[in-house]
């Protein structure tokens, strides 16, 4: 594991990253120059940073298409943070399986803990539990 801050780190910044995409428009190049040159970068797992942002930002439609099934609510309602933290725990749930279903699941309600509302984690759980129950 590349880091102090391993694939934890790695989700962390590919938050940030997918946060800044959404608000800003910014393509996979530009984040991927932008985050890498960081200095934190260097404490995170930067291979899986890239491979999932590259896969991520490559499916977005697919993506939300899984969260829209499980939504109660427009995907034009959901909060950038929440979205980008569903994008990575469906990313993690149906794209690796090296991850298992717990650790993309717990690592995505941490993230929505620290990053997103007040109970969004519990949102982000039930459509993830959801995605889980189809794709394993």
């Amino acid at each position: 594991m590349a880091g102090r801050q391993g694939r934890h780190g790695a989700r962390r910044l590919l938050l940030q990253a997918l946060y800044q995409h959404q608000v800003a428009g910014h393509g996979a190049d530009e984040l991927l120059d932008q985050f890498c040159a960081q200095p934190q970068f260097a404490q995170v797992d930067g291979d899986y940073f890239r491979e999932l942002l590259t896969e991520i930002l490559a499916s977005r439609q697919w993506l939300d298409e899984r969260i829209a099934a499980g939504a109660d609510r427009p995907l034009a309602q959901l909060d950038p943070v929440e979205r980008a933290v569903l994008w990575i725990g469906i990313a993690e749930l149906t794209r690796r399986s090296d991850v298992p279903a717990r650790v993309a699941i717990n690592e995505a309600i941490e993230l929505a803990k620290e990053f997103g509302a007040q109970d969004s984690y519990r949102y982000v759980n039930a459509i993830l539990d959801g995605v889980s129950g189809e794709a394993r």
